[in-house]
């Protein structure tokens, strides 16, 4: 459970960050910011995986880059589904799923310390902690 709320709150970090900086996202308030972030959450464990495996071969051939344009269209589509909350295009969306990828990286590094789990670029296992 601490895994997904950590996960979560480094996808709030990350959006209100991207929208901190970048000039074209914009939320109209803090509570449509926190359903953004919720919209984007859930599309990222609903959608994402499925466009992922969809294509794989094209992720492949530019090295893990088309990654980031599946983000940045999974970031047009939570501004789509959220009223208020906006992203004027895709270089924006672009910028903010690079942001965010920054801020992923550091959220799997901090669920990994707290959890007391090795950490692993391909996963991570838990191991007690014991002190004598």
């Amino acid at each position: 459970m601490i895994e997904i709320l950590i996960v979560w709150l480094a996808t709030v970090l990350g959006l209100g960050i991207a929208t901190l900086i970048t000039p074209g996202i914009k939320a109209k308030s803090f509570v449509t910011f926190l359903i953004a972030a919720t919209v984007l959450g859930l599309i990222n464990a609903f959608i994402r995986p499925v466009l992922w495996l969809l294509t794989a071969p094209l992720s492949v051939l530019t090295f893990g880059l088309f990654v980031l344009v599946i983000n940045a269209l999974m970031i047009m589509l939570a501004a789509a589904l959220v009223p208020g909350f906006e992203v004027k295009g895709f270089g924006s969306a672009l910028l903010a799923a690079i942001i965010m990828a920054v801020i992923g990286v550091i959220g799997f590094i901090a669920v990994a310390l707290l959890t007391g789990a090795d950490i692993n670029w391909y996963s991570y296992e838990y191991h007690s902690r014991t002190f004598h």
